[in-house]
């Protein structure tokens, strides 16, 4: 569960790089920062230290991300013009993709649910990025947007096609990012809820046939016939 809780400090983190912005000024903020760098260096010194190839790790854009963050909590009256670097600690949530691997073979609620928490992965790892995207591309230009939140909420609004147009990107890139947004973000948004709601399946390989997906409680393969042998707990659903 340790690889969990990283994950869940990583999501966490981002969303109070973004809602901060809306408080710089507070004196719990910075410590709050002071806090979140103290654990991002704890996360990074022990991943070089069991690292095989401690100077390959330099040559990982998840690496000098984490520096950057570091350098931006620690520093932030320095560098308050870099302080929107801090939303690239969402491309951090993208380890999350190796963790739910790890975790499917731990745990039988993530074996449960896995389409489900990949649909949200994808969907939340999405948010974040375009969530950055927009402000660093809009913040200086775009009068309406002047922090993450506006960013955030732009996205929110066209991801899910509502459009109240109080808030609208400018420029010619600020429109191919729209175009971007509604065609990626609609399709994960749709792939979620029909996840939600079309019966569970389990990831299992039928050796003859190769059909990847059964019923929870499958004993035979739909497509062929065989027998499989599918490990349960034995809960029902």
């Amino acid at each position: 569960m340790f690889r969990f809780a990283l994950l869940i400090f990583d999501v966490g983190s981002v969303f109070f790089f973004i809602l901060s912005s809306l408080a710089r000024e507070q004196p719990w903020v910075y410590w709050a920062d002071a806090v979140i760098a103290v654990v991002i260096i704890a996360d990074l010194s022990a991943r070089f230290w069991i690292a095989a190839h401690p100077m390959r790790m330099f040559k990982q854009l998840t690496t000098w991300t984490d520096i950057i963050v570091i350098i931006t909590l620690l520093l932030p009256t320095v560098f308050e013009s870099l302080l929107f670097l801090r939303v690239l600690r969402a491309l951090r949530v993208l380890r999350s993709y190796r963790v739910l691997a790890d975790l499917r073979t731990e745990s039988a609620f993530f074996r449960r649910n896995e389409d489900v928490i990949q649909s949200v992965v994808n969907l939340l790892v999405f948010v974040f990025i375009m969530t950055a995207l927009v402000y660093v591309q809009q913040v200086d230009d775009n009068p309406k947007i002047n922090n993450y939140v506006d960013a955030l909420y732009f996205t929110i609004t066209a991801l899910t096609t509502t459009g109240f147009g109080d808030i609208t990107l400018e420029g010619t890139a600020g429109r191919i990012l729209t175009i971007l947004i509604l065609l990626v973000g609609v399709g994960l948004f749709l792939r979620l809820i029909q996840t939600i709601f079309r019966p569970p399946h389990v990831s299992y390989e039928c050796p003859d046939c190769g059909l990847g997906r059964h019923d929870t409680d499958a004993v035979h393969c739909k497509h062929c016939g065989r027998l499989l042998h599918i490990k349960t707990e034995g809960e029902g659903d």
